[in-house]
Parts: C-alpha cells; structure tokens; sequence
C-alpha cells in the first residue's frame, strides 16, 4: 500500500497480521474505550495494594516503621523502574501489543498468588486468641507474601510502559482531526487511571480493614481479568505501529561511539556539511526527520562525513545521519529534566507511607460507629485529580490557548514547573499540619503509640487535596512529555523516563528515610521517624523535604530553560494528486517561557 491511499491510515499503522487499516474503522477513542477499561481495573489493583501496604506490613507482618516504609518504597520503586525492560523487549523485538499480552498475564499471577497470601491460613502469621499477641511472619510465609508483589512489579514492567503509548497510537499524527484528539488523551487517560485508584482508596481499602485482606484483594484481581477479556474483544480495531528500526536503542549507542571515535576532528561550521539522507528518502519510508538543534554539540562529531581518504586508510567509522544524533540528542535533553523529577516523586512517596501512618494517630471517628480508615485519606488526591483533569481540559487549556496560541495552551515544561511549585506548597502544608500535631502531643501528655492525638484525621485533608491537583500538572504532563519528544521508534522506551522517575523517587525516599532514621536515632536521641510517631519529630523531616524540595525546583528552571524541544518533519500528503512532499512539525515553542 502508499501511504496516503485513500481510506487508510496515512501514519502507515496495520492490523495485527501486518494489514493496511481504514481510518474509518479503526482506531481513535473507539479503540481506546477497550484500553481504558483495563487501565481502571490495574489502577484499582496496584492502588488497592501500595494505599494500604504498610499497614499490612506492620499490622499483619508485624514490621517496624521504617522497615515497612522501606519495603514498600522498595515494592513500589521496582512496579515502576521495570518499565525499562518491558519497554526495550517493546521496542526491539515484540512489539506493544505482545509485550502487554504477555505481561499482563504476569501481573494476574502475581495478583492470584497475593491474594491467596493474605488469604490461606498457612501463609499468614498467627494469634493468640487468649492475649493477643501474635508471631511474627515465618521466613516462608515473608518470602511467598514478598514474591507475589515482585511477580506483580514484573508484570507491571511490561503493562506500564506499553499500554499507554498502545493508546496513543490509535490516533494519526497526519490527520489533523485525530492530532487534535490525541492532545486530550493522556488527560483522559489518566482521567480512567484516578477512577480505579477512587475505588481502591475508598472502596478496597475499607474492605481490606474491615471486611478481609483476602476479598479486598480479591475483587482487583477478578476486575483484572475481566477487564483483559474487554481489552481483547478490541482486538480488530486496534491499531499498529509498525517498526522502522530494529534496534533503536542500539542506534543510540552507536550515535556515541562514532561521537567518541571522532572526537579528535573538528567540526564544520556550517551544520549542512554532516551527514544526512535526502528528504526524499523520509518521504518514501515514512521515517520522520529530525531538524538539526545546536545543542549538545560534541555528538554532531557522529555525523561527520568521511575526510576525503580513501575508504583502505581511512580509520574514521560511518557516519550516522543528524537525524539519528538527533535522537541521542533527545534522550540526553530528556535525561536532564528526568533527574529533576526524582525529588518531586519522593515527595509523592509520602501519600502512602508517611502520611498514611501520621493519620493512623489521629481521630479518624466519621459518627459513633464508624471509623475512616487513613489510607483512605487518599481518595482526596483521586477526587481532586477526577475534577481538576476536566476544568484543566475544558476550561483552563481554551483560556490560555486564546493567550499563547499554543495549542497545549502552556507549554510542556511550564506544566511541569506549576505542578513542582503546588508540591512544594502542599508539603509545606504537610509540615505546619504536623507541628500543629506535635503542639497537641505536648499539650495533652500523649506519650503511648497506640494513643490517639485529639486532632481530626481531616486536618491533612488540604495536602492530598493539593497533591492531587499537583498531579494534573506533573504526572499526566511528564507522562506527555517523554512520549512527545521522545524518537519515534523509541516512544515506549521514552515513557519509561516517567515510570522510572516515580520508581527511582521511591527508592530515593527509601534511602532517605533509612539515613535519617540511622542519623537522627544515635546515641540516646528520638529518630525523626520511629515507630511512635508520637513521639518522633516528623516536622522535622518534612521540613527537611521543603528546603530540598525548593532547591530542585531551582534546578528544574535552570534544566528547563535549556531545553530545546523536538522539531521534526512529517509527510503531507495530497491524495487527489498522488503527490508527498514533506512539512516542518514543532511539538512546542523552543524554550520555557517563566
């Protein structure tokens, strides 16, 4: 088929047997209602299970603190680091639709086997039911409760970084129409994603205290399974797409190789002179090609053309195209703005560790008979999220479009920088609402653990609400941003810069809640963070939280404002004439405007 034949796609997507397919009859949010379905239920099966983990871990483990807020940012750090392999196997060699079939299969394993963890007598730790002590969790009965969530955190890695960008293929970047559409979908996208995790902060989570970890785990894995049966009853309309190289992360490493090889030539003035195939060659294959940026300029030594040698004594290798440096040029841009993510992620860690602990000690009583439980303090983050993601789509991008003529309204990375600034706001809230706490403590002679401070769980209501609307900003716009500006073959392995951000955050606030406990607990003195939170200061490691917090947001203005966004070309295509030619397309203005 040519691209550009009218009725089918003009990006070139196929069936899954390899076919050209309609426009008409594939693809777009008909498709993607199978594929938000299934995000809904994973949302509500790892929210079911990260909200409430640490109490399970102390309460039916019987772990200290900073053990259980430790495996739980482990636990989580993995969910989202694996994304990388899943990502990689995506891209060079299954594909985004076998690499999820396979993967989420995985993940119900994991589901079933947690499930039978909490739920089988023999795998739990047991009760006295004279005194009610209870033993601590056998080595085996640790080791299969541990290894059902790391075969989750496996699954997780080949679902995370494909199912999304599976979504974003069903729209046609030719098309006008669907380009216009796509802008919305991770939006609502993660519209579906904060659905499931409303009903697992609100829902599971009451079950799971109340009714029984076995059925609060229980009903996500049976949502789980149907919802893969409703993904794969999408199957014929689904588009996709098809590779163009078959190792494109190779590619990368070959772009620095050549780069170090030639690092002793210099390089021309005029950018004309490196290396780079005819625009004919982009318009037949359907390959797009990246425009050439000044930016990291040592790589430009990998598209230098040879010196006039001849090819027996000649030791220079071949050059790459500008637009492969291009893409190696992305990733390096990218990598800046991932490392000033990592803090913000740390931040987020806190929702359902330390936060969730803090409000174990607060009054959670909701009338004479029922009780809130902490980890669903969360559902506040959800909801704001559920209402912010329509005035934002609706309301807020019209407005500042009318003033920017962008048609994302405000760029990629000013999105980024009013989330981070809400952030370090909430958590400074975080911090006043604690030393409001510690104040109480001291005041009413609180001492025990178990003592409950008269202080209503709902004073921390105001940082996960402004932790949600944070996340409408830098969680769905991170998620845009490394799709957006990543290589074209490389987009799955570009979204996992998100997914492993969050991952690396929570290993980092492992590390750190680790040091500072080791730090602060010597000698005779109270650990900020102990297993009374009555009697520890948190204030201070929140504090702690608000002057790193500030001085990364520092560092993101400054790696923002040498970003240079991705400027590539894209086929026109005139179907009455049967003719291609080839236009410039800019995802975005080439700076950060603050």
């Amino acid at each position: 088929m040519e691209l550009g034949q009218e009725g089918f796609t003009q990006d070139g997507t196929v069936d899954l047997r390899g076919r050209p397919v309609l426009a008409s009859k594939t693809g777009r949010w008909k498709a993607c209602a199978f594929l938000v379905g299934y995000e809904a239920f994973e949302r509500m099966a790892f929210y079911g299970i990260y909200s409430n983990l640490v109490n399970y871990i102390t309460t039916q483990l019987h772990e200290d603190t900073v053990s259980s807020v430790r495996n739980v940012n482990n636990w989580s750090g993995s969910v989202w680091i694996t994304p990388i392999i899943g990502a990689y196997i995506a891209d060079t060699y299954l594909g985004r639709f076998w690499t999820f079939t396979v993967s989420s299969l995985i993940y119900v394993l994991g589901m079933v086997l947690l499930t039978l963890a909490v739920s089988i007598k023999s795998l739990k730790p047991t009760c006295n039911s004279t005194n009610g002590l209870c033993n601590k969790a056998s080595p085996m009965q640790i080791s299969f409760f541990y290894l059902s969530l790391y075969i989750i955190a496996i699954g997780a890695g080949g679902t995370k970084p494909n199912i999304s960008t599976f979504g974003a293929d069903q729209f046609d970047d030719y098309n006008p129409h669907e380009k216009e559409l796509k802008d919305s979908f991770f939006n609502w996208w993660m519209f579906s994603s904060f659905l499931g995790a409303l009903c697992a902060t609100i829902g599971l989570v009451y079950i799971q205290e109340n009714v029984g970890w076995g059925l609060g785990y229980g009903i996500p894995t049976i949502g789980l399974i149907f919802s893969l049966l409703i993904f794969y009853v999408g199957t014929p309309i689904y588009r996709h797409k098809v590779r163009k190289t078959k190792s494109p992360a190779n590619q990368l490493i070959q772009v620095v190789v050549t780069a170090l090889k030639n690092r002793d030539r210099q390089l021309p003035d005029d950018q004309t002179e490196l290396y780079e195939f005819e625009p004919r060659h982009y318009i037949t294959t359907g390959e797009r090609q990246v425009y050439y940026t000044p930016t990291f300029r040592f790589l430009d030594r990998a598209a230098m053309k040879g010196d006039n040698r001849t090819a027996a004594t000649s030791s220079s290798p071949p050059p790459c195209t500008v637009t492969q440096v291009e893409g190696t040029k992305l990733i390096f841009g990218m990598s800046l703005i991932w490392l000033v993510t990592l803090i913000p992620s740390t931040l987020w860690a806190q929702i359902n560790t330390l936060f969730v602990k803090q409000g174990t000690t607060l009054d959670r009583s909701l009338g004479p008979h029922f009780k809130i439980p902490a980890a669903s303090l969360g559902s506040f983050v959800t909801l704001s999220m559920l209402l912010s993601v329509p005035m934002y789509d609706r309301y807020f991008v019209p407005l500042m479009r009318r003033k920017t003529g962008n048609p994302r309204g405000i760029t990629l990375l000013q999105r980024l920088g009013i989330g981070f600034v809400i952030q370090v706001i909430a958590i400074a809230i975080a911090y006043a609402v604690e030393v409001k706490r510690m104040h109480v403590i001291s005041k009413e002679h609180i001492l025990g653990p178990k003592e409950i401070v008269p202080m209503s769980i709902f004073w921390l209501m105001p940082q996960y609400v402004l932790l949600g609307i944070a996340d409408v900003f830098n969680a769905i716009g991170l998620l845009e941003f490394f799709y957006d500006q990543s290589p074209e073959d490389m987009q799955s392995l570009g979204t996992t810069f998100f997914t492993s951000g969050i991952g690396v955050g929570n290993f980092l606030n492992s590390f750190l809640v680790t040091m500072v406990d080791k730090i602060t607990g010597r000698g005779n003195n109270k650990s900020w963070i102990g297993d009374n939170l009555n009697g520890c200061h948190l204030d201070y490691y929140y504090g702690f939280l608000i002057v790193i917090s500030t001085i990364n947001l520092g560092a993101f203005l400054w790696a923002s404002s040498k970003y240079v966004y991705k400027r590539e070309t894209i086929k026109e295509v005139d179907v009455g004439c049967g003719q291609l030619d080839s236009k410039g397309l800019e995802s975005t203005s080439l700076s950060l405007q603050v």
